[in-house]
């Protein structure tokens, strides 16, 4: 019944038209949207529209959050599950916007808790997403990633990541996937891991950013990140980190860098 009523409605949504100014937003500020295909730009702009429409937005800190901060968000927010079998991020309910930099306030140790190490203080964030409760955007880091595309930094991305991660209700750094796709995800995904961890403790240069070499789950949502930003350079220097996340996301995002076309 609840399916059934959810696509009613959803299907009521996008009968209306796409605002003009959301479609100069999206040439304005979403660099990918004019190399996608004519039919993909149809789903890309139906899925903005359910997405912004039952999402819970807030601006926070002050912030005025605009149509165009929710069309940029909502837009890359959908560009990871394009091609995904989803339901809009059910695992997110409600978008906290900030303006800048903010700093969470230090996780307090309940009675019935045993600390078996120290508690780290919090520092400045740019984004958070959480198992339970909302996701954080910090608008001043989205601003940075647009400003430098390519750059391998984007903070949609990498929120959205942690929720497709957390979507089997384990945040381990590996999302859904079938028997036999877990399997070769497991095992490719580890060496590659461990070979940045290894670069990072050596001190050496690396290309994908080190705060992947925090854990596994740090690592899938970095990797996202240079993934659909840099996805020539990935495919470069981390081909089968490459061939792992083109099979996962179902895109190939470095052919579509180079000559303009969508899916493969």
């Amino acid at each position: 019944m609840f399916g059934w009523l959810a696509a009613r409605r959803r299907k009521k949504i996008i009968a209306s038209a796409f605002p003009p100014e959301w479609e100069e937003t999206l040439r304005q500020n979403v660099l990918f949207y004019p190399l996608l295909h004519d039919s993909e730009r149809l789903r890309l702009r139906e899925m903005i529209q359910i997405f912004i429409a039952e999402k819970k937005w807030e601006g926070c800190g002050g912030l005025l959050l605009t149509d165009e901060m929710r069309v940029t968000i909502a837009a890359m927010a959908c560009r990871l599950i394009l091609y995904l079998p989803h339901n809009y991020y059910e695992n997110v309910e409600t978008i906290l916007v900030y303006p800048s930099e903010l700093a969470l306030p230090e996780r307090k140790i309940g009675f019935f808790e045993t600390v078996m190490e120290p508690v780290e203080p919090s520092g400045p964030i740019s984004g958070q997403a959480f198992e339970q409760g909302p996701l954080i955007l910090v608008w001043e880091a989205i601003e940075q990633g647009l400003r430098t595309p390519g750059s391998g930094y984007n903070v949609v991305y990498h929120e959205f990541a942690h929720k497709l991660d957390m979507q089997d209700g384990r945040t381990d750094g590996t999302p859904p996937l079938s028997g036999s796709e877990a399997s070769d995800w497991i095992s490719a995904f580890s060496r590659e891991y461990s070979r940045l961890l290894s670069e990072v403790q050596k001190g050496k240069d690396t290309f994908l950013d080190e705060y992947g070499a925090t854990d596994e789950v740090e690592f899938f949502a970095v990797a996202t990140e240079h993934f659909f930003d840099q996805p020539r350079e990935t495919k470069r220097h981390a081909p089968q980190l490459y061939r792992l996340l083109k099979q996962y996301y179902r895109q190939d995002p470095a052919r579509q860098k180079t000559d303009g076309k969508g899916k493969t």
